[in-house]
């Protein structure tokens, strides 16, 4: 393949992986982030697929994935707290923040832009541009759409299909100190734990703390707790204490006192007592709004989806970072083979379209048999 001037609409983890596998190749790649602060910071713990594992090795980053704390078990509370099940299923949870500053760290500084918001893409015969909202246009041999749930990029394919599909239900999300969690929750330590009655799931587990911490007393508590939420009423879960309303997720320190009182009287009288202590110690929940979405076409003439823009897989698989991997690995691979960029392009929907199809339907089993 000929070195194409390749354009990369978002700028976290899907992003960075396909800008330094393609700038290791020789192209001309840039790119694009609407978030003017950064995105370190924004995450918590995620499990090392086979895919992340891969990529990490191929881009020199491999040693990060053992930064990481091992759930020796899993366990299923009762709703008075005993464990009434376990199973001996180890796992490994890596660190975010560290995975997303060390990978990170290997872009080329001066290719990465914050602050540029997308407003639009215009797919062409030889080429693609980038409309921003400030006004700015950027043109590309090739542009590649990795920027999430709330995709600007996949409009540009799937016109009259590219809105996301409310699931009906949402994620509260905590993450504390590990010392903020009192010794009667003390069970939750060093084990991933769950709790599920119909309508009611929420687990929990450790993670690094935000340097990538591992020892005792230095690691984070990360919960999630799964609620129905009927479509008429996601706006206003999702309306911060000023009124204004989030399209797909509430923000830590956006939650009114009102509704952080109410969600902890909730957990106090749904929850096993562990998880009920584990909700009133954090302070900031986030509300995340589960969706799904299927890309008609990952592709046009001189675009392509990769990650979330392309298909939205649900929490509940813990597989969205590792398919954003397989993609770029896929669309880098298949780069370098051929001279063509439309043959390109079609061999790499070809083989990433059932991968996308199969992760979303997988989604959906998983959230059927756990609300």
């Amino acid at each position: 393949m000929r070195k194409l001037r390749i354009r990369i609409v978002g700028g976290s983890l899907a992003g960075l992986f396909a800008g330094i596998l393609l700038q290791e190749a020789g192209h001309d790649v840039r790119i694009f982030e609407r978030s003017t602060s950064g995105l370190a910071g924004r995450g918590a713990g995620l499990v090392g697929q086979r895919e992340l594992l891969h990529i990490l090795r191929l881009i020199g980053c491999e040693h990060v994935a053992r930064i990481g704390v091992v759930a020796d078990e899993r366990i299923y509370l009762d709703r008075d707290g005993g464990i009434a099940h376990r199973l001996n299923t180890p796992q490994t949870q890596i660190s975010w923040d560290v995975l997303f500053e060390t990978v990170s760290s290997r872009i080329a500084p001066e290719t990465y832009e914050l602050g540029h918001e997308v407003a639009s893409v215009q797919d062409g015969d030889d080429d693609a541009e980038i409309l921003f909202s400030n006004g700015r246009r950027e043109l590309a041999d090739l542009v590649i759409g990795a920027d999430g749930l709330g995709s600007a990029v996949r409009a540009a394919i799937n016109p009259n299909h590219c809105k996301n599909l409310y699931s009906g239900y949402v994620a509260w999300r905590g993450l504390i100190p590990e010392t903020h969690l009192p010794p009667a929750a003390a069970v939750l330590l060093d084990r991933f734990a769950f709790y599920s009655q119909p309508g009611v799931h929420v687990l929990g587990y450790l993670v690094p703390g935000s340097r990538g911490e591992r020892e005792i007393g230095q690691r984070r508590y990360n919960w999630v707790w799964y609620r129905p939420v009927p479509a008429d009423q996601l706006a206003a879960t999702l309306t911060d204490a000023g009124g204004s309303i989030h399209a797909f997720s509430l923000p830590r320190g956006a939650l009114s006192v009102e509704r952080l009182n109410e969600f902890r009287r909730d957990a106090a009288a749904m929850l096993p007592p562990q998880f009920a202590l584990a909700v009133e110690a954090e302070p900031m929940p986030s509300i995340q709004g589960i969706f799904d979405y299927e890309a008609p076409r990952m592709i046009g003439r001189a675009i392509a989806l990769i990650g979330d823009a392309a298909f939205v897989a649900r929490p509940h698989t813990a597989m969205g970072v590792s398919k954003a991997a397989g993609d770029v690995m896929a669309l880098s691979s298949i780069l370098s083979q051929e001279e063509d960029l439309s043959i390109a392009l079609s061999r790499y929907e070809t083989e990433r379209m059932s991968v996308g199809e199969n992760i979303v339907a997988y989604g959906r089993q998983l959230a059927a048999s756990a609300l």
